[in-house]
Parts: C-alpha cells; structure tokens; sequence
C-alpha cells in the first residue's frame, strides 16, 4: 500500500493525518458548465426565470456549497476557508452557463475539494431553478484550472504558470 496515503495498512479508508503539515497559504480554482437550451438561457440572462435569479441564488449555493464539503465527500478535512469568489457567467457561443469558483485557506491542507464542490454545488443549483423549462441541460467540464500552495506548490492546468493573479478569471 505505499504510496497510497488514504489507506491503512489493512487497504482499508482512513482520513490522511495532517498534523505535522505546515500551515501555508492555499488556493485553488475550478471552473464547469450548465449547458442548455437557447431559449432556457434567454429567460436566465433576463432573470425571467419563474424561481428567481438564477446566477445569485447559483453563486450563493457554490458558497455553500464549498463551506459544506468536508460533510459530504468523505476524506476531506474541516477547513477554516478564509474565502470563496464565485463568477457566474453567460456564454452565448456555448449556450451555457459558466461557473468559476476560487476558494482560498491558510491552512495544512488545500482546497480543491472545495473549489469542485462549489462548481458543482453551483451547476446542480443552476439545473435546479431551470429543470421547469429545460429537462435536457447537461451539467459538464467540472475541472481544477489551478491550485497553489502546500508541499506540491503551484499547479495550473496545460502547465502554464499564471502571475498568481487569477481573481477566477482564466
């Protein structure tokens, strides 16, 4: 079993024991998509959809979201999230919905969990509020886009590095 740090030495699920880590400033971002039809994201961008604004109450279930994940996926660790931006936005060429979530820590573990959590968090919101008018939307592109911090440093996908700047825009 070396080399796999979620389990002991019976290969059975243990939560990875985090004590001696250095606490250090963390970051990670995550991005997806709700893709659905052009006339279902007409009635988000005009916020006519009948349960209310799509993209606020979607950005606020992504905080939530991320602030729940210790709760639901089981070997993540209770964090102490020092912050959460979340940007919802239109795009028309795709006809979806986009979602970037940035979530940061000071702390012995990163939060990556956390980002994804608030992307899907966040998608599943978005498929909620519209599933009356569009039952085929397709929830997709779930993905972590960057990661800083920790013994593994800085991670941005395609291995591009950024200025550290990326404020969820990428």
């Amino acid at each position: 079993m070396d080399g796999l740090t979620h389990l002991n030495d019976q290969g059975r699920a243990r939560m990875v024991d985090v004590g001696d880590k250095d606490i250090t400033d963390r970051r990670a971002v995550a991005r997806g998509r709700v893709y659905m039809k052009p006339g279902t994201l007409e009635l988000v961008e005009k916020g006519d959809m009948k349960k209310g604004d799509v993209l606020g109450v979607a950005q606020v279930g992504g905080i939530m979201g991320a602030k729940q994940t210790p709760n639901i996926i089981p070997m993540c660790h209770p964090l102490s999230i020092s912050g959460i931006d979340m940007k919802l936005e239109i795009n028309r060429e795709l006809t979806a919905v986009e979602i970037k979530a940035e979530v940061s820590v000071s702390g012995k573990t990163g939060v990556e969990m956390e980002a994804l959590t608030a992307v899907a968090v966040a998608a599943l919101t978005v498929y909620d509020m519209c599933k009356a008018v569009d039952k085929e939307m397709v929830i997709g592109d779930i993905e972590l886009i960057e990661k800083r911090g920790g013994k593994s440093g800085h991670y941005l996908k395609g291995g591009v590095k950024s200025d550290g700047n990326s404020n969820c825009r990428q």
